[in-house]
């Protein structure tokens, strides 16, 4: 799928600059810097990500324009994420844009990667963040294993006890997450997601513990971190299997103490967060000292959840078929349809290696590319790349058009690759990424490209 990205700046300089950094890595980046004319944008396609000033007229400091903005952007049927732009001194103005559904905040003036970074983590988390109609998403499923999986959660949610989410690529971690913060005491507070695979080593510290102004070169302003940012509410550290040891052993010191100490600053402050974090690591990996430290889990997997892949929860497939093929008919504005019994047959088979998120991209696929009264196999994309129901035992073999001497396109042969790395390291995001040589947000935008 294509990633679309609106800048809403006041500020012609400010929103081109950004442009001209973005457009280089995403398909269509706009600009605005009059509020006025949102409504009508949003009348002609909602984007996948907005970068959002929050203050418009001159003189005004208060944030209330980007604020209204933010709830007009959240109450879209499929809303985009939403990023705050804000002046150094606005931090606690961010911080009220977190509360009321903002994903990240940027300071201005901007570094280049961490801007990147942070409409990349967007697009990578917008599967979760977009997996329900209005308002939160929601844990879609009625097979025993779901069932069982928010049983738990509505047990561990009231708790303080910090929560490990275990599962694979696509199943729907962040939505755990985002279950457990809203059913908890927390709720009222900030959610505040951070994807611990991106962060930089070198700005590690600066990003989740701030920094002071002038405590290195770049360092213009005070700045709070993520810590501070999610004060009171719930910490999500997805990604949290690849960290690098030396980057645990801080994390560890953070929790254990319960407080953090900004570069630069001359003590350390108190925080009260709330920890869920997330991993698509074997479980065996998460115990292995090279990978992961010991001390660090148990601070972490006070509470275990593992999040079934869908290949384990068959039963549940029609009703997330009828979910988002209705849902892509009202965006797309497409007739309603039903799917042919052979193509239902074969879709509960497929043993989906991408799991929720590669039949949400199916769907969006059928409901544009579909002709016919019913949606039929082809519809879907998924005849060519196919393990149906392969046994554990054996290697899954990917037979498509292409490798058959068919369809030789690049399209087909990329597609393919990514297809059968991906079956390889049985949807682990980052192996494949790392085997075909590209960053982990180029690989996501592969996968919603190819539509697996």
């Amino acid at each position: 799928m294509s990633s679309y990205v609106l800048i809403l700046d006041d500020d012609a300089d400010v929103a081109t600059a950004a442009q001209l950094l973005l457009r280089r890595r995403y398909t269509q980046v706009a600009t605005l810097c009059d509020p006025a004319g949102v409504p009508a944008l949003l009348a002609r396609g909602v984007p996948d990500v907005v970068l959002l000033d929050l203050n418009f007229t001159p003189g005004r400091i208060n944030g209330a324009e980007g604020l209204a903005l933010l709830d007009l952007l959240r109450s879209q049927v499929r809303p985009p994420a939403v990023i705050a732009m804000t002046a150094y001194a606005d931090v606690p103005l961010a911080v009220e844009a977190l509360k009321r559904g903002a994903g990240d905040f940027i300071t201005k003036p901007w570094d280049n990667t961490r801007l990147i970074a942070a409409v990349d983590q967007a697009l990578a988390r917008r599967d979760a963040v977009r997996g329900g109609a209005v308002g939160a998403p929601e844990l879609m499923g009625e097979s025993r294993a779901m069932r069982e999986l928010k049983a738990l959660i509505a047990s561990v949610a009231p708790t303080e006890a910090n929560v490990m989410v275990l599962g694979e690529n696509g199943v729907g971690k962040e939505l755990v997450a985002r279950a457990i913060h809203a059913a908890s005491r927390r709720a009222v507070g900030t959610l505040l997601a951070v994807d611990m695979g991106a962060l930089p080593e070198s700005t590690f510290e600066s990003e989740l513990f701030g920094h002071r102004k002038g405590s290195f070169t770049d360092a213009k302003a005070d700045r709070a971190g993520r810590f501070q940012a999610a004060r009171g509410g719930s910490l999500f550290l997805d990604e949290i299997g690849n960290m690098p040891l030396a980057a645990q052993a801080k994390l560890l010191t953070a929790l254990e103490r319960r407080e953090v100490t900004p570069i630069g600053a001359d003590k350390p402050e108190a925080v009260d967060v709330r920890i869920i974090s997330a991993t698509n690591l074997d479980e065996a990996r998460l115990f292995d000292p090279s990978v992961f430290r010991a001390d660090l889990l148990f601070r972490l997997n006070t509470i275990v959840l593992r999040v079934p892949p869908l290949r384990e929860r068959r039963e549940d497939v029609p009703l997330l078929l009828r979910h988002y093929l209705t849902l892509y008919q009202q965006q797309y504005d497409r007739p309603a349809r039903n799917i042919s019994a052979a193509a239902m047959d074969m879709l509960v088979r497929h043993d989906w290696p991408g799991n929720v998120r590669a039949l949400r991209h199916a769907c969006e696929r059928a409901v544009i590319l579909g002709q016919h009264g019913e949606y039929s196999m082809a519809d879907f994309g998924l005849a060519a790349a196919v393990p149906v129901s392969a046994s554990a035992a054996e290697p899954v073999v990917v037979a498509t058009a292409a490798t058959a001497g068919g369809d030789m396109t690049l399209d087909a042969i990329e597609r393919t690759a990514i297809a059968a790395t991906l079956a390889q390291f049985n949807g682990n995001i980052s192996h494949a990424a790392k085997t075909l040589g590209i960053s982990r947000a180029a690989l996501y935008r592969k996968l919603g490209k190819h539509g697996i």
